[in-house]
């Protein structure tokens, strides 16, 4: 008879251990997949940048817009930085600006008739208002109230019509009581600014006649600019009207009813058509006056300044910056006479 036995059955090789275990460890598996995306589907998920930018307090240590600001001023400096990189700097080179000058062609008649120029910018011309260094802190010469007639031609050049306080002081000197063939109307007050031989900034004044006012404001205005040197411009009346005497203190001046020195014929000084600039250094010289073979020089003492070959500070010729502008205004000059020469002297004929 045949007996049936049973037994417990032991673990086999690892392979099959491995087997068994499989199964269990696959069920978890998927069960974690699960539950991570049933999660995902109903939670959402964000990345770590995305969190930092929704939590910037927890994430960063700042609120969002503190966070904003800052990276728009970094983008701003940056900007600024390779602007300034790649933009070569502007420099401005001056240049002169030509001189806006009146033309006339007037005949030169025989009546009677500049110096160390170190440059300034040239202003450009016009009557527009420009300013140069301190002009604008400048005051404009001041013997008299403001005249509701003014013409301003820069800062410190001006004229206007002869006040009643000029003709006061004119009258009985400069100009005579009576017999004076030009009227008051047709002169003009100029005031402006100039140069002295010290390198200082003076205030001037002089009268001329009312067709010239312009000329003369714009001639000195440019001799200003340029730093053209003057002793003195006063007004002849201040030396009693005395020419030999205004001449000898080296003034400046224009307007003066005299006759031309050593005649009987009016000179443009007269009629304020006629300026003498620098005078002790540009005398007045006649050549064989009176037939006696002698040489006339005024103002006494300038004899030296008669020999125009030589080089010295103040003297007027074809390449100084005054004859330039006189000329080129119209003007002539007394140098350019035969029988005499009046270096000092520009005048016009209206």
């Amino acid at each position: 008879m045949s007996q049936n036995t049973s037994s417990n059955k032991k673990p086999g090789t690892l392979k099959e251990l491995l087997h068994l275990a499989a199964g269990p460890f696959l069920f978890i598996v998927l069960l974690i997949m699960v539950c991570a995306f049933l999660t995902h589907l109903l939670l959402g998920s964000e990345t770590l940048e995305e969190y930092a930018k929704a939590n910037p307090e927890i994430a960063y240590g700042t609120a969002p817009e503190d966070q904003e600001a800052g990276s728009a001023e970094a983008n701003t400096e940056q900007a600024e930085s390779e602007s300034t990189d790649s933009e070569p700097a502007v420099t401005n080179s001056g240049t002169d600006t030509p001189i806006n000058m009146s033309n006339r062609s007037d005949p030169e008649t025989s009546d009677e008739p500049p110096a160390y120029n170190t440059s300034k910018d040239t202003i450009p011309d016009g009557n527009e208002s420009t300013t140069s260094d301190s002009a604008a802190d400048r005051k404009e010469p001041d013997n008299m109230a403001a005249n509701t007639e003014r013409t301003t031609y820069q800062t410190g050049f001006y004229y206007e019509p002869l006040s009643d306080s000029i003709k006061d002081k004119i009258t009985g000197i400069s100009y005579p009581e009576s017999g004076c063939t030009i009227a008051y109307e047709d002169l003009n007050y100029v005031g402006l600014l100039y140069i002295d031989f010290n390198g200082e900034e003076q205030t001037g004044e002089l009268i001329c006649n009312k067709a010239i006012a312009q000329d003369m404001v714009e001639i000195f205005y440019e001799l200003y600019q340029n730093d053209y040197r003057i002793e003195r411009i006063r007004l002849i009346d201040e030396y009693d009207g005395d020419d030999t005497l205004s001449m000898m203190d080296n003034n400046t001046s224009c307007f003066n009813y005299r006759v031309v020195d050593g005649t009987t014929n009016l000179s443009k000084h007269a009629l304020g058509c006629a300026i003498d600039i620098n005078p002790f250094y540009n005398p007045y010289v006649v050549f064989n006056k009176d037939g006696t073979g002698e040489t006339y020089i005024s103002p006494k003492g300038s004899e030296v300044y008669t020999d125009r070959s030589l080089d010295f500070p103040y003297k007027i010729d074809e390449n100084d910056l005054c004859y330039k502008l006189f000329t080129e205004h119209g003007f002539t000059w007394g140098g350019n006479w035969n029988s005499c020469k009046d270096y000092q002297h520009f005048q016009i004929v209206l």
